[in-house]
Formats: structure tokens, sequence, C-alpha cells
């Protein structure tokens, strides 16, 4: 599975993938996880299946959607109380739950 975190490039995102990281592999979940700027998603398109948007960059929703979702992928802005915490448990179980609808 691969998730995509979409955020202005800044240092908590990539804490937060790290977190996610350690969480799957805990659970013995296959999943590739990176964070990159709005600007790249065009060049990340091969299997991706969940985009989750960071709280500060949540003006990006509409047009990441519009983008994404015809092509069957799940868009949504990442809970800002697991962002602001990292909680990378929290951030994956809402990409799992994004994937499976």
């Amino acid at each position: 599975m691969k998730i995509i975190l979409v955020c202005s490039a800044g240092m908590s995102t990539s804490m937060l993938v790290k977190k996610m990281k350690e969480t799957a592999d805990s659970r013995n979940l296959e999943v590739d996880i990176r964070a990159i700027a709005e600007t790249q998603l065009k060049n990340e398109m091969e299997d991706l299946q969940v985009v989750l948007i960071g709280p500060q960059v949540r003006y990006l929703e509409k047009k990441i959607k519009a983008q994404l979702e015809p092509k069957g992928v799940a868009v949504d802005v990442i809970d800002q109380m697991a962002y602001g915490m990292i909680q990378g448990d929290k951030v994956l179980d809402q990409a799992l739950s994004l994937a499976k609808k």
C-alpha cells in the first residue's frame, strides 16, 4: 500500500512518517509512506492508494481531491490533533480506514 503525506516540506511531517513506518512495522504491514510537497504529487501516482494532507496545507484539499478521487485515490486532511502530537499510529489508522472505502 502506498500512502503519501502532502505537506509544505516541514520537519514535523517527516517525523510523522517515521512514526507511521514504525507502527506499520510493528503490525507487520507492508506500506510505502512518504512525505512530499504538493508539486511532486504527479510523480508519485504509481500504485498510490491514499493521500493525506497536512493541516497546514488543508487549502489544497479540493484541488487534490479533484485530481485524484476520479482515479480511485482516497484523499483526506490529517487529523489535526494526531498531526500535532505526532501520533503515527492514529494517522496510519486514518490512512488504512480510507483505503478500505
